[in-house]
C-alpha cells in the first residue's frame, strides 16, 4: 500500500501592480516550492507586463521571471488559494470575499518600483525570506 502525498497548497501572492513585489514572490514560490505549492500572482490594478529591473534582480539570484505576465486580480483567483497575501496596497481582508475560508497574511513591503537597483534587491531579498517562511509553514499543514 503506497501512501499519498499530501495536496499541495495554492497561494496567490497580491499587490497593486502585479509588476515588482507579487511577481518576486511568484518566482520565489515556484523555485523554493516546486514540490509543495502551487502559485499564482495578480494585481489589483494590474499593469501590462513585468518590470524590467524585477527581472534583472531576480536573475541575478539565478530565478527568471522573464516569461511572467501582469494579471488582473479576479474573484476565481481568491477562490483557488488556500492562501492569500497581500504584500503591500489593500489587505486581504479586504479583498476576499466575505465567503473566503483560507489562510489571509499581509506582507508591508514597500514599493520598489521606480527606485534604485538597491532597494529592489533589499526588496527582493525580504520578499525571499519571506517566502522560504511561508512554504516551510505549508509543508508543517
Amino acid at each position: 500500500m503506497t501512501s499519498q502525498p499530501p495536496p499541495r497548497r495554492k497561494i496567490l501572492f497580491v499587490c497593486v501592480g502585479n509588476t515588482c513585489r507579487s511577481q518576486m514572490a511568484e518566482g520565489f514560490a515556484r523555485h523554493y516550492g516546486k514540490d509543495v505549492v502551487d502559485v499564482r500572482s495578480a494585481g489589483t490594478n494590474a499593469m501590462s507586463t513585468v518590470n524590467g529591473g524585477t527581472i534583472e534582480a531576480m536573475k541575478e539570484i539565478g530565478i527568471d521571471i522573464s516569461k511572467h505576465a501582469a494579471k488582473q486580480l479576479t474573484y476565481e483567483m481568491m477562490g483557488w488559494a488556500d492562501v492569500v497575501v497581500t504584500l503591500g496596497g489593500l489587505p486581504a481582508s479586504s479583498l476576499c470575499p466575505a465567503s473566503y475560508a483560507g489562510g489571509k497574511l499581509d506582507w508591508n513591503i514597500a514599493d520598489p518600483l521606480g527606485r534604485p537597483p538597491e532597494v529592489m534587491r533589499t526588496v527582493r531579498d525580504d520578499i525571499g525570506r519571506r517566502v522560504r517562511e511561508l512554504i516551510d509553514e505549508q509543508e508543517r499543514q
